[in-house]
């Protein structure tokens, strides 16, 4: 086929192009045509397809994250916000942190291990194209049924792939989450969060100015492998009967990426760009328009200068490759000698395929014909805006409460106990996380499976920072504005539990298909619930994502909205572990427990849901954060109560100290009693371990801040005594540690 130029497309108006296969509708199409006042080329039509997807553009979540904006934060703290590849914020002592976490879930479908590394890489990028130095990685991940064959195909390559990659770079892995359930069969979500540091004068942003200044592509060559991955794969529901929406996943080179990191940062340290974007999902078509619409100009660009790995590429290919490991900068033409020499010496392809123009067209040629004449603006900025159709899902009605037996004898307590620690949701991952490096650069702290992943960001001052992902999927399906509250909630105490101040917040949002009036409401209701809860505590949304068309038919994920916090601690060697290490400590329980079940996994475990999700007391935890902040330095060990409630909580102390406990519940003061006292995951609570010496400044500080505080009992002995139920600590760590081996090899 000849070369489709503007020229072409000017005097050819009724030349039918297949906007409908690149997953624009008939009215998109329509919008185009008016924008540009002709039909366009087929190179115009590739990047607007790319750029105007769901995964790119938030055309059905616009009209909603638009609250962040309108219920903003104002943080001293917060240095960039949303808008840019990754929010910023200040740390002290002239430190910036940067972090984000974005979805590869459909890629991480077709092809588990590159769809997953791929991940890694992309997120890892968006960091570096803020200036920063990328420090560690996290992981929230979620299957099918542990027991699914399915899930036995996904599983084990997504963990080689993000395991594969950040080991490569040298990246610690320091959390995450796996989560296990039904809805997630065909949909693994596979969320992917990366940390960065820099000096407050390094921050970079992705603007192209200065006209005359010169667009340079670097890194890896372009190839086939992606055209329009993620962008597409992650904008349409997955049908059988629509193979081109399941185009060929990204392949990743991690070595390629870590020497890009390298040679990033040397030209970043000397001051060589005014710009910097990474190609990740729709390529050189989101990073031409974005530089070019961010700036105060136009741009003009020779595609047949970017270098290929196929010389067969068509130059719509060639805009659409979503390959891997390349960065597009703007340079000063004073510069681009040391430029290139730093390229040189890192062994970087480096070649400048444009400059920036006075003008506000974007112009991109081939072999000198114009085939690409767009306002940057209208592709990467103001696509289409959806207000979809919205309705409270009829299931809300047909919701039932939770009935489960009450445990009462010492042989029940066991059963159940062990029951729960065996729970795919539960167990040990560690067959998961030793795949992982954790303590590569000599900076972690704390990392899976304490309550929060932790980083030294100063050796000689020890300032460092904490971070937490957490969703409860299941109380977000039962009330999605109260579920996210929730979620930040308790990623606010896991921060709080190991030291560290809750400081500002990311988010990775995952849901069904928007054209499903159920999900869009659900969806809705969650970003009302994120940006209430954030204005209420007072923490700044630096930046987020959203991943739609996560369902397979008419079944779709539940509503998995991830929460990222990150806190700071001034000194790291202050924070308090989940765990204790020694005998004779006393054991107490911060806040109080309920009776409410639903969304628990115990209520999972005997196939029931509930009907109702706990009520957020923010008032309480923020109280209960602060008594946290305050205890620090009584505290032997601290653990958030969440998921298996106490009896899981309990069980993860004593399995990794090794150390027994003896505890007392009095369950008939309890509201459901026992059961409820051990199973029901009630937020707001947390196990600390305390010196006798020191359970009276504990006190204390948890009645001046009217935090309740119950003893629990003490540790010591070879197993974990409940009520009168021993189970000795082999037994217990056995039913933890053996079910992810059993499933998975």
């Amino acid at each position: 086929m000849a070369l489709d130029t503007v020229a072409n497309a000017a005097a050819t108006p009724d030349f039918e192009l297949p906007f409908a296969q690149l997953g624009l509708k008939e009215d998109e199409y329509a919008k185009i045509r008016e924008i540009l006042g002709r039909r366009p080329t087929g190179s115009e039509l590739a990047m607007y397809s790319v750029m105007w997807s769901e995964h790119c553009s938030y055309k059905s979540s616009k009209v909603h994250l638009k609250q962040f904006g309108e219920k903003a934060v104002k943080s001293d703290a917060l240095l960039v916000g949303i808008g840019e590849n990754a929010g910023v914020v200040d740390i002290g002592q002239g430190y910036a942190v940067t972090f984000k976490a974005e979805s590869h879930n459909h890629p991480s479908f077709v092809e588990p291990y590159q769809g997953a590394a791929t991940g890694i890489g992309g997120i890892v990028r968006d960091i570096l194209t803020m200036g920063a130095r990328p420090i560690a990685v996290m992981d929230p991940l979620r299957f099918g049924a542990a027991d699914a064959p399915d899930t036995r195909r996904v599983l084990p390559g997504v963990v080689a792939g993000i395991g594969g990659y950040g080991n490569c770079l040298g990246l610690p892995n320091i959390g995450g989450e796996i989560v296990f359930d039904e809805t997630y069969a065909g949909n693994p979500l596979v969320n992917a969060l990366c940390v960065g540091v820099m000096r407050h004068e390094d921050i970079k942003l992705a603007q192209a100015h200065g006209a005359g200044n010169l667009v340079v592509l670097y890194g890896a060559k372009t190839g086939g492998d992606g055209i329009g991955g993620a962008s597409i794969l992650a904008s349409e529901t997955f049908n059988t009967a629509k193979p081109t929406k399941r185009p060929a996943v990204q392949v990743g080179d991690p070595f390629a990426e870590k020497v890009l990191i390298e040679c990033s940062l040397e030209i970043f340290a000397e001051d060589l760009v005014v710009g910097i974007q990474d190609l990740g999902a729709a390529g050189i078509s989101c990073a031409t328009t974005e530089l070019a619409s961010a700036g105060t100009g136009g741009m003009n660009v020779q595609l047949e200068k970017v270098p290929l790995r196929d010389p067969s590429l068509s130059p719509e290919e060639i805009l659409m490759s979503e390959s891997q490991e390349r960065m597009c900068a703007i340079v000063e033409p004073s510069k681009l000698a040391r430029f290139m020499a730093i390229c040189k010496k890192w062994d970087v392809t480096a070649t400048v395929i444009g400059e920036v123009t006075s003008g506000d067209r974007l112009h991109i040629t081939h072999n000198g014909e114009l085939i690409v004449d767009v306002p940057p603006r209208t592709v990467a900025h103001d696509g289409p805006v959806l207000t979809r159709p919205m309705a409270r899902p009829e299931y809300l009605d047909s919701l039932t409460p939770t009935s489960l037996a009450p445990i009462e004898s010492a042989a029940d307590i066991k059963a159940a106990v062990l029951k729960l620690m065996s729970a795919p949701n539960i167990a040990d991952k560690s067959w998961v996380t030793k795949q992982f490096d954790h303590y590569v650069q000599g900076n972690t702290i704390l990392s899976q499976p304490e309550d929060s992943g932790m980083i030294r960001i100063d050796e000689k001052t020890h300032l460092g920072i904490a971070i937490s992902t957490d969703a409860n999927a299941r109380w977000s399906y039962l009330d999605p504005y109260n579920g996210v509250k929730l979620a930040l909630l308790e990623s606010c105490r896991n921060i709080a539990t190991s030291g560290a101040k809750p400081l500002a917040i990311t988010n990775c949002l995952n849901f069904g298909s928007p054209e499903d009036p159920g999900v869009m409401w659900t969806f809705a209701e969650t970003v009302r619930g994120l940006a209430d809860i954030c204005l209420e505590m007072g923490l700044p949304v630096t930046g987020g994502n959203v991943s739609f068309y996560n369902q397979t038919g008419k079944v779709a994920i539940l509503p998995t909205p991830v929460v990222g916090v990150l806190g700071v601690i001034e000194d790291v060697r202050t924070r308090s572990a989940m765990s204790f290490k020694e005998a004779g400590l006393e054991l107490f329980q911060l806040g109080n427990a309920d009776d409410n079940f639903s969304g628990s996994e115990w209520a999972h475990l005997h196939g029931q849901m509930g009907d109702r999700a706990p009520t957020p007391d923010v008032d309480h935890e923020t109280r209960l954060v602060k008594v946290l902040l305050a205890g620090q330095k009584y505290f032997a060990a601290a653990h958030d109560i969440s998921n298996g409630g106490l009896a899981a909580t309990l069980s993860e102390m004593v399995i990794k100290s090794g150390i027994g406990a003896t505890i007392s519940i009095p369950g008939e003061v309890v509201p459901g009693g026992l059961t409820g006292a051990l199973f029901a995951e009630t937020p707001g609570r947390v196990v600390i371990a305390v010196k006798t010496d020191n359970v009276a400044a504990v006190e204390r500080i948890a009645t001046d801040l009217n935090i309740p505080m119950h003893t629990l009992g003490v540790t010591g002995g070879d197993a974990l005594v409940i009520n009168g139920a021993s189970i000795p600590l082999a037994e217990l760590s056995a039913a933890y540690t053996e079910t992810f081996p059993r499933l998975f090899g």
